[in-house]
């Protein structure tokens, strides 16, 4: 059996087995296999070329943006506003096949963003290039995932259980562990706060997995299996992540407001200025909804010479 078909069969007995007490023993320990096998799934390969033409990119600058999505939702486009670099765009799927670096100064600071290929569902176990874009992503230090709001929720869920199955965290910090393996002396278990998740007998059963038998282990928090899996497996990121959602124009302006309310999100247009749009679209201008610091309420209706200001989120109505 195959990596792939022993992740497969895990991900199937989690899901089914249900969550209590009697199975927290049980739970955990798959979670520390399917934790095992998906790091072997993603340790790159040895076969020549296995690093993928186009995805070697020097890191530069102050910092590293990574800009994520499925495909045509935007990526290139905001790339080629943002950056002076063009990236090409078009309306079907993996128009990007590299990964397109641009820059973007902002009060003197030299930001890199880097278009990657739209990861698609199931990137994580390598299909398409997909494990080149997570290669790349996890050398950032901000992620941008570009979502398409006329999707809902599900594009941001599967892009997130993507990330999240190959050790990307996004706006969580580290869990508070004290972790270190000893060469004797069996298991030094202890914590400074109750414990609701996490027992003794588990922590060493997950260690016993990883063939770990003489350790010190200190909780400074009430953490999870997963989170002292994270501890003991030591390769994950953990970074911050803007939730940009495109296409605002196209729901209703009862799903802009939610969206505009959820933390670490930012809704735009598909093009903030009428002009950018399309050429015709001044002559069918009817008015504006925008939200933001440069009205005194959200949203408020305004006309064509309402000057926007930064982050600010506009809806276009048309004649």
């Amino acid at each position: 059996m195959g990596i792939l078909e022993k992740i497969a069969e895990i991900e199937r007995e989690i899901s089914r087995t249900q969550k209590n007490k009697a199975t927290e023993y049980h739970l955990g320990l798959l979670k520390a296999k399917l934790a095992k096998y998906r790091a072997q799934l993603l340790e790159p390969s040895k076969s020549a070329g296995a690093k993928g033409e186009g995805f070697d990119v020097m890191k530069s600058g102050d910092a590293r943006v990574a800009l994520i999505g499925f495909p045509s939702v935007g990526k290139s486009t905001f790339l080629s506003l943002m950056t002076s670099t063009a990236s090409e765009a078009a309306s079907y799927e993996f128009t990007t096949l590299t990964c397109i670096p641009g820059v973007i100064e902002y009060k003197g600071a030299n930001i890199q963003l880097l278009d990657l290929p739209g990861i698609i569902e199931g990137a994580a176990q390598g299909k398409g290039r997909g494990r080149q874009v997570i290669a790349v992503a996890r050398t950032a230090d901000v992620v941008i995932m570009m979502l398409d709001a006329t999707k809902g929720d599900v594009q941001r869920e599967l892009l997130e259980k993507e990330l999240e199955s190959v050790g990307i965290r996004l706006n969580r910090l580290k869990p508070n562990i004290y972790f270190k393996p000893k060469k004797g002396g069996g298991l030094s278990y202890n914590s400074t706060v109750p414990l609701t998740h996490c027992s003794e007998k588990l922590v060493q059963l997950i260690l016993h997995e990883y063939k770990i038998f003489n350790a010190e282990v200190l909780f400074r928090e009430d953490s999870t299996p997963d989170e002292f899996i994270d501890v003991i497996v030591g390769n994950r990121v953990y970074m911050p992540c803007l939730y940009v959602y495109n296409k605002v124009d196209q729901i209703s302006i009862e799903e802009v407001d939610r969206l505009a309310r959820r933390p670490n999100t930012v809704s735009v247009f598909s093009y903030v200025y009428c002009h950018r749009i399309h050429r015709t679209l001044v002559g069918q201008f009817k008015y504006a909804l925008v939200w933001g610091t440069s009205t005194k309420y959200s949203p408020q209706r305004v006309g064509l010479t309402h000057i926007m200001e930064h982050e600010d989120v506009i809806q276009v109505v048309k004649k």
